[in-house]
């Protein structure tokens, strides 16, 4: 009982020092990026739940799901490749944040339905799954803000 127990706090200890890295890989490239660390951590969560051999039905993968042709114009080489993906994707967001506008409601929405869906109907885009999608995001961009605003909190000068 207690070998199973260590074994288990092992692999936690090992998954969070791998999601400790890539957050830090997530947060350089959005510096980089001028997008926001909050919102590339949210889409990350929602696309892949930080699983770099994350593989969607619709052949979307990695940590920010990237389609083939994105990821080709984007220059990304090797889609399970972490560092790669997340370069690709926060590049993708960063052209989005332009075309849209810098309305991330827009942003999220084409990250999921494509850019040319959501220009042509702008806001009264209504697909169900990018509805679902954009309000996930929202949500855990909002905590993600949340977080960083408690995390940067300064103590009082004695």
């Amino acid at each position: 009982m207690i070998g199973r127990f260590i074994l288990m706090a092992l692999v936690a200890s090992n998954v969070w020092a791998q999601t400790s890295a890539l957050v830090a890989l997530a947060d350089r490239w959005a510096e980089h990026f001028g997008v926001p660390r909050e919102l590339v951590r949210a889409v990350i969560e929602a696309e892949s739940n930080w699983d770099p051999r994350a593989v969607s039905p619709a052949g979307a993968v990695g940590l920010m799901q990237l389609m083939p042709d994105t990821a080709a114009a984007f220059r990304v080489g090797n889609r399970f490749d972490a560092a790669e993906n997340i370069r690709g994707g926060v590049a993708y967001l960063a052209f989005l944040m332009k075309e849209c506008g810098g309305d991330l409601r827009l942003v999220v929405g084409a990250y999921n339905a494509g850019l040319g869906r959501v220009l042509k109907a702008g806001l009264r885009y209504k697909h169900p799954e990018t509805v679902n999608y954009t309000h996930r995001v929202a949500y855990l961009f909002r905590r993600n803000q949340w977080e960083s605003m408690l995390t940067q909190r300064k103590e009082p000068a004695e």
